[in-house]
């Protein structure tokens, strides 16, 4: 049996974000603060991931005065609370036929999160995509939440956000 530790190579790899509402969508980025993906035979067989919240960044709003306010609000209490929670984690804890299984945990609050993942191994490097589709009020983010507020109007915001993973590892 061949067990592999692969070290996510920070700079080569990216969270890319997107959030909707009822008038259109906003989109940009989240970094990797530091994980590590276990290797067993070729296969993918667990792994954890941390995330850096400060680093959220908003690719879809040019003005530098509107963007800097929005990503305020994102680092607010009324959504990630990013100076009491700095960071998010997922934790993986079972693969099957790249299937992934794992605990998600963001603002102090873990639910299990799965999703589907392409993971290319070539001698001592890793390469993986996948997409996780979260549900943020399970994590306190109630914020213009139809399930919470009523007579939102266009004002209302999807409870669901995606996260389009792209990691590159290396062997330890």
């Amino acid at each position: 049996m061949k067990k592999q530790i692969f070290n996510i190579a920070i700079a080569q790899s990216n969270i890319e974000w997107t959030g909707r509402k009822v008038t259109g969508a906003h989109n940009g980025t989240i970094d990797f603060k530091s994980g590590f993906l276990t290797v067993t035979d070729d296969q993918l067989t667990g792994g954890i991931f941390v995330v850096d919240t400060s680093s959220i960044k908003i690719l879809d709003i040019g003005d530098p005065t509107a963007n800097e306010q929005f990503a305020n609000h994102l680092a607010s209490d009324d959504f990630f609370g990013i100076t009491e929670f700095p960071e998010a984690s997922y934790q993986i804890t079972s693969v099957k036929d790249n299937h992934v299984e794992g605990n998600l945990t963001i603002k102090g609050i873990t639910h299990p999160v799965n999703f589907d993942a392409n993971v290319q191994i070539d001698g001592d490097n890793l390469t993986a995509t996948g997409k996780i589709v979260i549900d943020r009020t399970l994590y306190g983010i109630k914020f213009r939440s139809g399930n919470f507020f009523k007579d939102l109007g266009d004002k209302l915001i999807y409870n669901d956000f995606d996260l389009n993973m792209n990691i590159t590892a290396k062997v330890v």
